[in-house]
């Protein structure tokens, strides 16, 4: 290449590159430009009437169940009836989108979904699928509890008959969907009758691992995810997006006997034909979808669902992969190529080709189009804030009522997606060491003259509509006066604001007891552990000695080195613990005899321990246990392990 051909070529490079950034520059100055007065109440709007018009969540209604769904000592696990009240036109305090999910999930009962399938839903937040085998049911997902799957079950025995079960699907990872297996058959029953449990790969792993670790946040945080203190009530508790409510029972779990590795695998199940294909880290890290083509019929799990999902949910989990999430979706399409109907975990059915191929086409674009735009803002140099205040869906999508946001939204889903990538700093300097919430609060209360005037300038957005704006005013001086009565009250009706206006469930539902918690302080005890014990009895130990890890206080730790052999003489499991540099290790091996203690239990001992339920004393005196070495290095190891009791402070610090 001559001379003048290079100074030519590095002259249209050099021009390509000043286009380049000058349209990013102008793409980052346009998309910054925020609506200062912008709110979830703006969704109040009249719904079209076609979004009105009866949708399939009543097709194939055989019966609904009424009265109340109790434990063994009689507290009410599940109330068909509780949620009565929603019908009509929706009131002040609801979203009308919202109100219109509300009232398709109340559809409650059981329903046929094709010939040989059935569906129990309302019974809990997810659903119960009975396929017909040669001898029995295969029971699809077990829902939530012990209590109201066995509700579930007798229900459909006394309108279908009284079959046996013959085999039982976990479809996820998720507690919802497993949790009422003993409800469904016993551990002795399904290992005596060696009834086939078929789960994804790295079911039981996933499983059990985020309930043991993340358990008390997590279970905190779902109070306010799912309103489980929420009153059922137009003011209160209406919807869950995926369901109804979620069912705080007796959780269990039981270990699958068959996995299906395979990306595809086709397998027999009483008679039935399965094709199995993986959808791991997706809704959750272990999950599948299958196709019946006995039935020609196809069950999405979780995948898809009449709501857009979580990328990131508001509980607290890991962040899901919103093209890894697509891109099963489009197998998808592949996979129902020649489905009459599409019967998914949650909500309803979707019957005809044309159907099932728009809603899996709308579900699969959605999630593609916010990882796609959110990944182009984010090369435009906006953050995260600034992106989930801009994007929107395109009319196309956003008119589909089955990506509406009554659970995930637009909004925290390209929060999740810019986490996925950029992780939790924006990039911005300030923002590299800020102050701690209470410190800059106490800051930005005096730079702004007293919590009086602040109060006083909450009072104004509020009566301007700025709900938003107030929250953050108010949540300031409520960090710094806690006891202040007028800022937590106004913010409470902030938060009530937001929450009437909010599509979203969970959002309303985060709104709602944000309020509560300000008016009536937050819970006297944590969600129970007890309930748990059967799925704890199920999960390796290891788990259990990463919580304990977890939760090791390193101030009492500091500067002490202590090795305590931990032997399972029902299990016959032995482990070796060591605590040094303010950081406990476990190891899987023979006893060690230069530890300081080696302490023999089994292993329902140890959860008792683990659950609360027995202390230093019974630890001493019991006949499951016994000490070997120094008591005293013992009890201290047990000093330095900290109780989370699960009921701490969100809104009120």
């Amino acid at each position: 290449m001559n001379g003048f051909g290079m100074v030519l070529k590095l002259g249209v490079i050099i021009l390509w590159g000043m286009l380049v950034s000058f349209l990013l520059l102008a793409c980052q100055k346009t998309e910054t430009t925020l609506d200062s007065k912008s709110s979830t109440l703006s969704s109040q709007a009249q719904l079209p009437p076609e979004w009105l018009q009866q949708s399939d969540a009543r097709k194939g209604f055989i019966a609904a169940p009424t009265g109340q769904v109790k434990d063994a000592s009689g507290h009410v696990i599940w109330d068909f009836d509780a949620f009565s009240f929603i019908r009509g036109t929706a009131p002040a305090t609801v979203n009308p989108s919202l109100w219109r999910q509300a009232i398709l999930n109340n559809q409650i009962g059981l329903f046929k979904v094709t010939e040989g399938i059935w569906q129990l839903r309302g019974f809990d937040l997810a659903n119960m699928t009975l396929i017909q085998g040669k001898t029995g049911w295969i029971v699809v997902d077990a829902l939530t509890s012990e209590e109201t799957s066995a509700a579930a079950l007798t229900f459909a025995r006394q309108h279908l008959g009284n079959q046996k079960v013959a085999a039982l699907i976990f479809t996820h990872s998720h507690a919802d969907h497993f949790g009422g297996a003993l409800g469904v058959v016993s551990a002795q029953e399904a290992q005596s009758k060696k009834i086939p449990i078929v789960a994804p790969a790295g079911f039981m792993e996933e499983a059990t691992s985020e309930n043991i670790l993340m358990g008390p946040a997590m279970g905190r945080r779902s109070m306010y995810m799912y309103g489980s203190r929420l009153p059922k009530s137009e003011t209160g508790l209406i919807d869950n997006g995926l369901g109804k409510a979620v069912a705080f029972g007796k959780l269990g779990i039981l270990t699958p006997n068959i996995t299906v590795q395979q990306e595809k695998q086709e397998m027999t199940l009483d008679g039935v034909r399965f094709v199995f294909h993986n959808a791991s880290g997706s809704e959750a890290p272990s999950e599948f979808t299958f196709y019946l083509p006995d039935f020609k019929a196809f069950c999405g799990a979780e995948i898809m669902g009449h709501t857009l999902h979580n990328l990131y949910t508001l509980r607290g989990a890991k962040v899901r992969d919103a093209t890894k999430w697509s891109s099963y979706l489009n197998d998808s399409l592949i996979h129902v190529q020649n489905s009459e109907v599409v019967f998914n975990q949650h909500h309803w059915p979707v019957w005809g080709a044309a159907n099932i191929q728009d809603f899996i086409v709308k579900q699969r674009d959605a999630y593609q189009f916010i990882h796609d735009q959110t990944v182009r803002k984010i090369n435009a140099g906006l953050n995260a804030s600034e992106i989930a205040e801009t994007l929107q869906l395109p009319k196309v999508l956003d008119e589909h009522l089955s990506i509406r946001g009554y659970y995930g939204t637009v909004k925290h889903n390209v929060r999740a997606v810019y986490q996925n990538y950029m992780g939790w700093f924006d990039a911005h300097p300030a923002n590299l060491d800020p102050l701690p919430p209470v410190q800059a609060s106490e800051k930005y209360v005096a730079l702004m003259g007293g919590a009086d005037k602040v109060i006083a300038a909450a009072k104004v957005a509020m009566r301007n509509g700025e709900y938003r704006w107030a929250a953050e005013l108010l949540k300031h001086v409520v960090d710094v006066s806690p006891k202040n009565a007028d800022a937590k009250e106004l913010m409470a009706q902030s938060f009530e604001k937001l929450g009437y206006g909010a599509e979203s469930s969970a959002w309303r539902n985060f709104y709602l007891t944000g309020a509560m918690e300000l008016r009536q302080g937050p819970p006297e005890v944590g969600i129970s552990r007890e309930g748990l014990i059967e799925m704890l009895n199920q999960t390796p130990i290891e788990r259990f000695l990463e919580a304990m890890a977890a939760s090791l206080n390193a101030s009492k730790a500091e500067g002490k080195q202590l090795k305590i052999n931990l032997v399972f003489s029902d299990t016959r499991e032995t482990f070796v613990l060591q605590v040094n540099n303010s950081v406990m290790r476990h190891v899987k091996k023979p006893i060690e005899k230069d530890a300081n203690a080696t302490l023999t239990l089994t292993k329902p001992f140890f959860l008792k321990l683990i659950l609360g339920q027995a202390g230093g004393k019974d630890l001493l005196l019991s006949d499951q246990t016994k000490i070997d070495g120094s008591k005293i290095d013992l009890a201290m190891f047990f000093s330095m392990l900290d109780k989370a009791p699960g009921n701490f402070p969100i809104v009120t610090r």
